[in-house]
């Protein structure tokens, strides 16, 4: 039995996706927690329970208050909670600034085709 309820443990679960999106491996965040790859695993996996500890460990790693991982305001806004990937749009690297030129005047190389 842990000390966590179901949908705090599932915060931390969440939490550890979007890690692991971040640090690329599972070997790495298991590193990073200083817990072997395969406890983490069955965690995320929902086979073993949520400790407390790697509840604090989580929240140290993701550098938020234990409060805020536990109440899942850890995960960015558009992170899917499943996985961790946070969407981005398409068009995030281009550019959308408006430039304030003058417009060409009408007829100014346009021509109307019948």
């Amino acid at each position: 039995m842990s000390d966590l309820d179901q949908k705090e443990q599932n915060h931390v679960r969440s939490a550890l996706r979007f890690l692991r999106r971040r640090l690329g491996t599972w070997a790495t965040v298991a590193d990073a927690l200083h817990s072997a790859p395969k406890t983490i695993d069955n965690v995320v996996n929902g086979y073993n329970s949520v400790s407390a500890s790697l509840a604090i460990r989580v929240a140290r790693l993701a550098g938020v208050m234990v409060d805020d991982l536990l109440v899942g305001k850890f995960l960015p806004p558009g992170a899917c909670p499943n996985c961790g990937h946070v969407a981005v749009p398409d068009f995030a690297d281009d550019s959308t600034v408006v430039e304030d030129l003058p417009r060409p005047a009408i007829g100014g190389g346009l021509k109307v085709v019948r």
